[in-house]
């Protein structure tokens, strides 16, 4: 292929560029940015450390916002005189419990209670009918840090008498374990992610100097971000937990350093049309900014979406994940090209573009084959590609996300499982997590009644203040109750008073959740003013709205991105078709995910916001990589004619895509150090889709759709005729 001289719209003409002038002034407005971006590291960095204080891994606190089990949460610290969490301390004997184990466990709550370690009143010692077991429940102060409180009772009941075990589960204990999981957001992960990112820079660019300025405006971007959202997150307008911080984090590095593959890209090239470092500056800035800022806005948009989820978990990574994407643009925009202008040819040291006053069409190389093939025979291309993906997509279907186990969230060792594991074993399954009823007083004894016909309820009883215990029995359990109960009676607030119900199944399981719905379609008759809270009655509130939120925003980022896309192509079949491909590529992430889920790993099912998150992150940034490719396409068709400017961007863009998507594919990736089954199957379904959307999508589907469809692919605008 001849070398050939191209100008877009918006190049000076290369044969005709004269010296710039004062270019002293240029050097010190690249020095004020790039200053400007580090001191706001300097001022941000820190908060990295600090991050905790504004964050928190309570479970309650994300639960759904209109739901019963939320309201429940909310009232029932009347009813109980605090909002503490329960814990629950479980110890099994090898055999019988023996006369020094039980004098150790009657005395364990007053020396626990001398050290501070819960709020409130503790439950007597419960023994199990086989002798064998007993567990005390403690309410844990959310006030505090949880996880170090739950990890000092650990420590003082692993101090017990020899043939017995003790552990901590329940709510508290749970927490303590998600805490721990999370421990490594702030150093493991963010490490991880940078070296893995760095390794595959230094192999792309093949110099040492480029990755360290790719990677420092990465960090300058994720310190903006992390100061601005500790803010936020401070005065109350969002709310973040470990899981939202550690996407946040791999979400800005991946994003950041897209971006800057792109710019690097585009001013390599200009390096090789102007001699002047600060002209091709210009121009990579001018040429980089539609698609950045087209791309980063695609990803903003979708993520907003997220506010209109029921799900607070949702809702709080949309403003969050937004303003972390809003500052990698920034810096990829500013702080980037200023350091870049300032280094100049010595950034690419030991490849250093040398001026040609031209660009150079690429007449050999792996991207030239590949447009050569696309071109030969599209149609066959696409359909053979479409096919193939569809196959892998029909096995999403099979994709489990109703949800998993409290005691499954954790990989690896988790006390509070086992602690679980042997709670189930001697007692009913619902011990220590009981459904929480708050009922009018007039609808009380109609409440009972209805618990006590239901199967899936071992037992009833009322928060009581004149108990002993805190509670006394109702219903059947209540027949026989023993003298201490005799003169209690139910606590009233405002007429209502709460009732709960222990469970037959395990708090966490599917059967506890069928006994939830059970018993709320028993009070839509019999007590229908009643509320119906507690750990699984959460969990089917937050399953439920799970399902809401993927039946209502996957059609609005769809709808969405499709606009932006018509904006920025000035056509409307082009983005239809380019959204198809997208999804179709989602699916086929799916698919596949289901298979190495279900078959490989085995694991137990997936959380049910796995797929609408799964879907977020994947249109959205797979978007970006059809906008670097579509708007050169659009770029160079101006020049020429729409086939031959889509094979010459198919060429200029492969490169930097297929780099950008195994970046962030990486980045991703690195969510798989943290050990929580959400973290690990959302690396996964997002790593495998991009490289996915930035090699076969982008390679041989798109391209082959645009050469298959020419011209038309621009209808209704001009360029379509």
């Amino acid at each position: 292929m001849p070398q050939l001289t191209r100008t877009a719209p918006w190049k000076q003409d290369p044969t005709k560029e004269q010296k710039p002038r004062h270019t002293w002034l240029r050097v010190l407005i690249a020095l004020t940015l790039a200053l400007v971006w580090l001191g706001v590291a300097g001022v941000g960095g820190p908060y990295f450390g600090k991050i905790s204080e504004v964050s928190t891994n309570s479970q309650t606190d994300f639960l759904p916002a209109s739901a019963e089990s939320t309201r429940v949460v909310q009232e029932q610290g009347d009813f109980l005189g605090t909002d503490a969490i329960p814990a629950i301390l479980v110890f099994e004997a090898q055999g019988q419990l023996t006369d020094a184990q039980r004098t150790y466990l009657e005395g364990l709550t007053d020396r626990l209670a001398q050290n501070d370690t819960f709020t409130g009143e503790a439950s007597p010692v419960i023994y199990s009918e086989d002798g064998r077991a007993a567990e005390i429940i403690l309410p844990i102060s959310t006030e505090g840090k949880t996880g170090d409180t739950v990890e000092a009772i650990r420590e003082d009941i692993s101090q017990v008498p020899d043939g017995l075990t003790g552990y901590v589960t329940g709510p508290a204990g749970f927490t303590a374990d998600l805490t721990e999981a999370f421990g490594g957001i702030d150093g493991l992960l963010l490490i991880v992610a940078l070296v893995v990112v760095f390794i595959i820079l230094l192999v792309v660019y093949r110099s040492p100097l480029l990755p360290i300025l790719v990677l420092t405006s990465s960090m300058v971007a994720l310190s903006g971000a992390i100061f601005v959202i500790w803010h936020m997150a401070n005065a109350g307008w969002v709310m973040i937990n470990g899981q939202v911080q550690g996407i946040l984090l791999i979400l800005v590095v991946g994003a950041a350093t897209d971006y800057s593959l792109l710019y690097v890209a585009r001013y390599r090239e200009a390096l090789t049309q102007y001699s002047s470092r600060f002209q091709a500056t210009t121009v990579a800035w001018k040429g980089s900014l539609e698609p950045i800022l087209a791309s980063g806005g695609t990803v903003i948009a979708g993520l907003l979406c997220l506010l209109l989820s029921e799900l607070a978990s949702n809702k709080a990574l949309g403003p969050v994940a937004a303003t972390g994407i809003a500052l990698a643009m920034l810096a990829s925009l500013t702080f980037l090209p200023a350091v870049l202008a300032l280094f100049g040819r010595v950034a690419f040291w030991p490849a250093r573009p040398k001026y040609a006053g031209q660009v150079r069409e690429a007449s050999a190389g792996l991207w030239s084959r590949i447009a050569s093939f696309v071109a030969a025979k599209p149609r066959k291309v696409w359909l053979a590609t479409a096919l193939l993906l569809a196959v892998f997509a029909g096995f999403s279907t099979t994709f489990q996300a109703e949800g998993v186990r409290q005691s499954d969230l954790v990989l690896g060792a988790s006390q509070a499982r086992d602690g679980q594991n042997v709670l189930a074993e001697h007692f009913p399954g619902g011990t220590g997590s009981p459904a929480n009823i708050i009922v009018p007083l007039e609808q009380k004894d109609a409440a009972i009644a209805a618990l006590d016909h239901l199967e899936g309820v071992s037992s009833v009883s009322a928060i009581s203040a004149d108990s002993p215990a805190g509670t006394v029995p109702v219903g059947a359990s209540a027949e026989s109750l023993p003298p201490i109960f005799a003169a209690a009676s139910p606590t009233e607030v405002n007429g209502r008073v709460m009732l709960q119900a222990t469970l037959a199944d395990p708090a966490d399981s599917t059967q506890a959740e069928a006994t939830i719905l059970e018993i709320r379609q028993a009070f839509e008759s019999q007590a229908p003013e009643a509320l119906v809270g507690g750990a699984s009655a959460s969990d089917l509130d937050t399953i439920t709205s799970a399902q809401h939120d993927r039946a209502l925003i996957i059609p609005v980022v769809l709808a969405v991105i499709s606009l932006i896309l018509m904006l920025l192509l000035r056509s409307i079949l082009a983005p239809l078709i380019l959204v198809a491909a997208t999804v179709l590529s989602y699916l086929t992430a799916l698919g596949v995910s289901a298979l190495v889920f279900n078959h490989i790993f085995k694991f137990p099912g997936a959380d049910p916001t796995v797929p609408l998150f799964g879907f977020v992150f994947l249109v959205a940034l797979g978007i970006d990589y059809t906008i670097f490719l579509m708007t050169r396409v659009r770029e160079e068709t101006l020049l020429t004619d729409t086939r031959q400017g889509l094979r010459t961007a198919l060429v200029a863009t492969g490169g930097v895509i297929t780099s950008a998507g195994i970046v962030l594919a990486a980045t991703f990736a690195a969510l798989g150090v943290i050990p929580l089954i959400f973290l690990a199957q959302l690396a996964f379904i997002v790593a495998f889709g991009v490289l996915l959307d930035a090699t076969v999508v982008r390679a041989l589907l798109i391209p082959a759709l645009v050469e298959d469809f020419g011209k038309k692919i621009w209808w209704p605008s001009k360029l379509s005729g």
